[in-house]
């Protein structure tokens, strides 16, 4: 597959990537792809390179539509090696290209690649003019490294997005109309859960920049460039960056001889009684990409675990150490969990859940060996109170 002209004078030159499964530390079943953009004008420019393994991929494809040392520009959105890690290659082959970047994007390509190149820094507003199109920068700090910036060409109403309104997803169709919505939204949305949920501040202030642009396509460094539903995708940015909540609930949770299973089952039918949508999610069964993905429009998250060693079950621990990272807001909790001669696991989980942001709204319950009917009712009981919660 070769290049594809997005419109006259612009291409995507990128790779995909069919086999990778674990991004970040978080599954992507999917593959990926790392997107590349080529502007061929009176100057010449490629935004964005490939990662390092997959550069001999993306300079062929340049190499269908130009010279490569017909590259005048070298535009660094960000910094980070799936973006760059082509960038020392084809800077060997395009010896009189300056590189375009931030200040900080300027510093961390120093620092990672330790080369003596031309750089010119660009800020929000700045220009640069390639002849019949100017391209404009903004930069948006922390969307989702303190170097990123976007591009846009007003000409051709196309806005190099970088990492915000991406997906991990390989496929050999370029754009979002040829893969479908119902495809690509779910993993616009595990993408910007697992990558972008902690920096929902920066992301609004990015939204708002974006508003006054005319734009006819966004054009992100992975997964489809979108063309039908843009509306559709800074809608939904709009509602996972403010953490827009349904009455629905999650029970997280995992089971060493099936106690803790059984009390999750015991508040799971306290929540349905009362209407609200659950979600029963046993960590070693789903895993925690999955399980980030239904946090975003959950309001509350109820945690369960056997306590093993004096502590949490390792991948109830395993799980929480990612949710603290990514800072989930306006969520509340509560914990639940089994023990055999000694507790620990609900005291920790709670403690992690506070440490996060999370409110707990209940006391944690945890009951020895095997919960009898009397304790699966109060389980039953948790259910409905957090289920009154949800309402308010």
């Amino acid at each position: 597959m070769g290049t594809v002209e997005l419109k006259k004078g612009i291409y995507w030159v990128g790779a995909i990537d069919w086999n990778i499964r674990i991004f970040h530390g978080y599954d992507t079943p999917e593959g990926t792809t790392y997107n590349a953009y080529l502007i061929v004008d009176d100057k010449v420019a490629l935004i964005d390179t490939v990662k390092a393994p997959f550069s001999e991929e993306m300079l062929e494809r340049v190499k269908e539509i130009i010279p490569l040392d017909k590259i005048d520009y070298l535009i660094s959105n960000h910094v980070e090696m799936d973006h760059s890690g082509s960038l020392p290659r084809i800077k060997e082959l395009a010896k009189n290209a300056t590189i375009i970047a931030t200040k900080r994007g300027e510093a961390g390509l120093k620092r990672y690649y330790k080369k003596d190149w031309p750089f010119q820094i660009v800020k929000t507003g700045d220009t640069l003019d390639l002849g019949k199109r100017k391209l404009v920068f903004v930069e948006v700090p922390m969307v989702h490294w303190p170097d990123s910036m976007v591009t846009y060409s007003p000409t051709d109403k196309i806005l190099f997005s970088n990492d915000a309104f991406g997906q991990h997803i390989a496929t050999s169709k370029r754009f979002d109309d040829e893969v479908g919505w119902d495809i690509i939204y779910p993993e616009a949305l595990t993408y910007f859960a697992n990558i972008v949920m902690h920096l929902s501040g920066p992301v609004l202030k990015a939204l708002d920049a974006a508003k006054g642009l005319e734009l006819d396509m966004i054009a992100p460094c992975h997964g489809v460039i979108w063309r039908k539903n843009i509306e559709n995708i800074v809608k939904a940015y709009y509602s996972w960056a403010t953490f827009e909540a349904k009455e629905k609930a999650l029970i997280i949770y995992d089971t060493m001889w099936g106690s803790t299973e059984k009390m999750g089952k015991a508040i799971l039918e306290g929540l349905v009684e009362e209407g609200i949508e659950v979600k029963m999610m046993n960590i070693t069964q789903t895993g925690r990409t999955v399980i980030m993905k239904e946090v975003i429009d959950a309001k509350a998250l109820i945690v369960g675990s056997p306590t093993l060693n004096n502590g949490m079950y390792p991948t109830v621990a395993d799980l929480l150490c990612y949710l603290k990272g990514l800072r989930p807001q306006g969520k509340i909790a509560a914990v639940f969990g089994s023990y055999g001669w000694g507790g620990g696991a609900t005291k920790a989980i709670t403690e992690e859940l506070k440490a996060t942001g999370i409110e707990i709204t209940e006391p944690e319950i945890t009951y020895q060996f095997l919960p009898d009917k009397e304790e699966l009712e109060k389980c039953k009981e948790l259910g409905k109170k957090i289920a009154s919660q949800i309402k308010k």
